[in-house]
């Protein structure tokens, strides 16, 4: 099955997207056989792109670790194997607060700055973009006590999250952007964080309107 036929076929599937909305999880269990050999077919042709990803978030590290002195991590759901074709790569660093201003300016000629975001209620984070070969790169610069919790839910999720749960999780994700539910599929992108770690607050602030 392509990729082509998967997302023609997104529109049409056995599954209330509602109630998994409503449960804030994906239950492989709960899927029809023919459905979840859909999803698992769709999550095998993300894997196939692994080797070339695992190569471009290395060279994307690197560059993040000469240019700010702190190793990364990957923090998006490439790195815990529930992206779409589209996916973007995210890395996130600990840095001091207090030293801000030094991180903007040791970014300046290698990234963009796209704002400061939430992360928990009473923290933010300072997100910057860039390329490595056609793919784009996000880092996100916490605090470092919050990327200590950041690289603790991940752990968790590394060893929590079942096969099964990343194809149902994946899949169901594909639907609601296939389906052009961008609201619903916005809160999907973020039920695995919030499941592991309701701590942390992951609605970013509302970029400014242009214009």
């Amino acid at each position: 099955m392509t990729d082509q036929t998967l997302s023609a076929d997104a529109h049409t599937t056995a599954l209330d997207l509602d109630v998994f909305l409503a449960a804030k999880w994906a239950n492989p269990e709960s899927f029809p056989a023919g459905e979840f050999a859909r999803a698992e077919a769709f999550w095998q042709a993300r894997r196939a792109e692994d080797p070339r990803l695992l190569r471009i978030r290395a060279e994307a590290a690197r560059l993040v670790e000469s240019w700010t002195g702190h190793t990364p991590r990957d923090v998006g759901s490439f790195g815990i194997q529930l992206n779409l074709e589209s996916s973007d790569l995210d890395l996130g660093i600990g840095y001091p607060v207090a030293e801000r201003d030094e991180l903007m300016a040791a970014l300046a000629p290698h990234a963009a700055f796209k704002g400061e975001r939430f992360t928990s209620f009473t923290t933010t984070r300072l997100v910057f973009s860039f390329d490595v070969d056609g793919v784009d790169i996000d880092l996100s610069a916490l605090t470092e006590e919050d990327f200590t919790v950041a690289c603790r839910m991940l752990d968790e999720i590394d060893a929590g999250m079942s096969r099964e749960e990343r194809v149902a999780h994946t899949w169901v994700k594909h639907l609601l952007r296939g389906s052009g539910r961008t609201g619903d599929y916005a809160t999907w992108k973020l039920v695995t964080y919030a499941r592991h770690c309701p701590e942390f607050n992951w609605v970013p602030i509302p970029e400014p309107s242009a214009g």
